[in-house]
């Protein structure tokens, strides 16, 4: 059992690495295995992925600054894009990550949170990237434009309402760029898709 006094220590260590620490960081406070398996059945850390660690307590219930933590090469994309932009109401259970595709598949397979990776060629990760905030937390995401055309490319594995909905809102959003659309629909191959399903709306 960890008493008050320890569970304070290990908060003010955990602080000072914005609640999110690795195996070396925690080693280098001389706080090494037996401790972390203290910690870990105390339930006041997480494991998120191997040799991650996350405080779970007032962590502020920010998932996502661990996701720019443990991906900071990637963008965020699709359903969590849509969300984002309020193209749709349903909050994704997953972080949609759009991410190299050279890189290694163990590094997407994490505990928490839950994250679904689109792997895209190199030159491809940063088309359409724009920085927002989530959570008062800057992001790296897709902008409207390029979001949509990542929809039409991946439309049949799809939910067809949320597909739909996507669509609609974003042909009545003000803030649509169309010579953006097509110019990132010409680098993504999906011409006559975005003509065919967007043109008809425009």
């Amino acid at each position: 059992m960890l008493s008050e006094k320890d569970i304070d220590f290990l908060r003010k260590v955990f602080s000072d690495y914005d609640y999110i620490m690795t195996t070396a960081q925690l080693n280098k406070e001389k706080l090494h295995y037996r401790d972390i398996q203290r910690m870990l059945e105390a339930g006041v850390v997480e494991k998120v992925k191997r040799g991650y660690y996350h405080w779970t307590e007032s962590f502020g219930g920010s998932e996502v600054e661990i996701i720019n933590r443990l991906f900071p090469d990637a963008v965020l994309c699709m359903e969590t894009a849509l969300f984002h932009y309020r193209y749709s109401d349903r909050n994704p259970v997953e972080w949609n990550i759009s991410i190299d595709k050279n890189v290694s598949r163990q590094r997407t397979k994490i505990d928490y949170p839950f994250v679904k990776a689109y792997r895209v060629e190199p030159a491809l990760v940063t088309l359409g990237e724009t920085t927002d905030k989530i959570d008062f937390i800057d992001v790296r995401i897709y902008d409207r434009d390029r979001t949509i055309c990542d929809v039409l490319r991946n439309m049949n594995k799809m939910d067809k309402e949320i597909f739909n909905k996507a669509i609609q809102n974003y042909v009545k959003d003000p803030k649509k760029n169309i010579p953006n659309l097509m110019r990132y629909a010409k680098e993504l191959r999906i011409q006559k898709r975005v003509k065919d399903l967007i043109g008809v709306w425009l």
